[in-house]
């Protein structure tokens, strides 16, 4: 369902540790200048409606509305002068924002 890419795992591993914790959430929310963000964020457990994917040793929860607009995606982790930082490649997307932060769906 989604795919974490080596460089991502080492940055997510890294968070994950930090936080003591065993999940990252993977979602989509409705706002953005393409009219749905992404978002991650660490969690300590699942809630029951969740579906839980692993890739690259990574337990990844995904709620049922967002299971749906990031099917297929990666998430990769990016370096470069203007900022960087964990991204998604979604090829769910009929566009996405300049930033890559959003996007609007196919």
């Amino acid at each position: 369902m989604i795919t974490i890419t080596d460089k991502a795992s080492v940055v997510i591993k890294q968070l994950l540790l930090a936080e003591n914790s065993n999940f990252i959430r993977a979602l989509v929310q409705g706002g953005g200048c393409s009219g749905f963000s992404y978002g991650l964020m660490i969690e300590k457990e699942a809630n029951p409606s969740d579906t839980i994917v692993e890739s690259n040793g990574i337990k990844i929860l995904i709620d049922p509305i967002s299971a749906k607009y990031l099917e297929g995606s990666t998430i990769d982790h990016t370096d470069n002068l203007v900022g960087g930082g964990l991204t998604f490649s979604n090829p769910n997307a009929k566009s996405t924002c300049g930033c890559g932060s959003s996007f609007e769906p196919k």
